[in-house]
């Protein structure tokens, strides 16, 4: 009796160890990396490090034209904004007219007391008024001089050109930029009142060392990222090199753009040559 229990409990002992022996071990998984997305910066900087040239540069207008005033007279219609789009010929700027009509209606007073000081001098010397044009002209001019016609005369085509000047149109198609004048403002002859920069022209300008000079020449294609957009590759045109290497070795050089809505004057440009 005490033999079979003792062999029923061996049989139990065996049968609960397979049971713990069998029971599936959970595998260890490794731990998921996160994966990141690659910025256009970095992707730039991969670019430079497989071309193997870079350099930093400022992308600049071609043509920027300052818009003055030829007289001095108050603003009084300013029709432009910072970053407007202007077309040549558009009328921008218009000045008070006013002083000037009154001078110009003073001078006209003044010719036709001229005019009638020029016909009294020639009847003086007995011509008759309906027959004054057959007066010498050595006579004529002199008469014009002593009675001050010329003199009116010239200060009043002046003051008639100059009320032209009291609108001011764009020199030419742009953005504007720089605004130095305001509404109701003096225009000054000789201070801009403000810049019109021409967008659709576009160059970058950048420096390289001395021994990378051989690498360039009129015509060599490079490639443009600026800071704001260093996904966006521009290909430009090496137009210009200058003569002089600087001090700090490096050499000057200019190239051309194809105008693009996302680059504007000012903006900080990293260059590569192109492949």
């Amino acid at each position: 009796m005490n033999r079979s229990l003792t062999l029923i409990a061996i049989a139990f002992a065996l049968t609960a160890c397979q049971g713990r022996t069998s029971a599936p071990v959970a595998e260890v998984q490794p731990a998921s990396v996160p994966q990141t997305d690659v910025t256009p910066a970095q992707n730039l900087q991969r670019s430079i490090e497989t071309e193997g040239f870079s350099s930093k540069g400022t992308i600049e207008a071609i043509f920027e034209v300052p818009v003055y005033s030829r007289i001095a007279e108050q603003i009084v219609s300013f029709n432009v904004e910072l970053g407007q789009r202007v077309r040549k010929g558009e009328v921008v700027v218009r000045l008070n007219q006013e002083a000037l009509k009154d001078r110009i209606n003073r001078n006209k007073a003044e010719l036709e007391k001229a005019d009638y000081q020029f016909q009294a001098i020639l009847m003086g010397q007995g011509y008759k008024r309906d027959n004054l044009d057959s007066a010498p002209d050595d006579l004529k001019r002199q008469a014009r001089v002593n009675s001050g016609y010329n003199t009116a005369k010239a200060s009043l085509e002046q003051l008639e050109h100059e009320l032209t000047y009291c609108t001011i149109t764009a020199p030419l198609t742009g953005a504007v930029s720089r605004i130095g004048a305001t509404l109701y403002s003096a225009a000054t002859p000789g201070v801009p009142l403000f810049y019109i920069v021409d967008t659709d022209h576009l160059k970058v300008c950048f420096d390289v060392l001395e021994n990378e000079l051989c690498k360039f020449e009129p015509g060599t294609r490079i490639m443009v990222y600026s800071v704001a957009y260093p996904a966006e590759p521009h290909e430009a045109v090496v137009t210009a090199i200058s003569p002089v290497v600087e001090k700090n070795g490096m050499v000057h050089m200019e190239a051309t753009l194809q105008p693009h809505p996302n680059l504007m004057p000012g903006m900080t440009a990293i260059v590569t040559k192109a492949q």
